[in-house]
């Protein structure tokens, strides 16, 4: 997946661009009334206990992993869809994307649909924090996917499914699924999980 430069403005902008995006959305998480950082006062690098209330307050846990592959499948999409345009281009518009997400991941009916549907039993929504690490994350993966071959990026996005399943018994595709058509199996299946730190 090499990128080329494609045609558009210049390369300042679109990174100005994707910066506004960020504070733009942590601004827009505030004034829902998240939580800046996790109520308990710290700031964790890591956080791998998923049935706990200090998972998606923290700089990273579990979920990171799919924030990375969010990355790799906007950049293939980005490729297919928008290959005259540049990178920075193309990233602007994921990081809009994943922005949008983090916003309506955080709204009351999308909690509710978690808490309801999923394994996060006592999910309350994230901290801003973990929002905007949430974005940096897909920003990486963007930027990896841009670097390797296609066949290491979804040999990497496998991977991540698969040591996320095996560790917590959830993943990017369970998620999107439980969501979407919940499954009464796997949601069983996933709430026997031991827990991961």
């Amino acid at each position: 997946m090499s990128d080329r430069r494609g045609s558009g403005g210049p390369a300042w902008a679109y990174a100005a661009g994707i910066v506004a995006t960020i504070i733009a959305a942590a601004v827009i998480l505030l004034a829902m009334g998240r939580n800046p950082i996790c109520t308990c006062g710290t700031i964790e690098l890591w956080h791998g206990s998923v049935q706990s209330a200090g998972n998606s307050q923290h700089l990273s846990d579990w979920y990171s992993f799919s924030h990375v592959t969010h990355g790799f499948i906007f950049y293939g999409l980005g490729w297919w869809l928008l290959r005259t345009r540049r990178f920075g281009q193309r990233l602007l518009v994921a990081t809009l994307i994943e922005a949008g997400w983090e916003i309506l991941e955080n709204t009351p009916m999308v909690i509710d649909r978690y808490r309801e549907a999923t394994m996060a039993f006592g999910y309350s929504g994230d901290s801003v924090l973990n929002s905007v690490s949430d974005i940096a994350m897909m920003i990486a993966g963007f930027w990896l996917a841009s670097r390797l071959r296609w066949p290491w990026v979804v040999a990497l996005a496998l991977a991540f499914e698969t040591f996320t399943l095996w560790r917590i018994r959830d993943n990017l595709t369970l998620n999107v699924l439980m969501l979407v058509a919940p499954v009464d199996a796997i949601r069983d299946w996933q709430a026997d999980a031991p827990g991961s730190s």
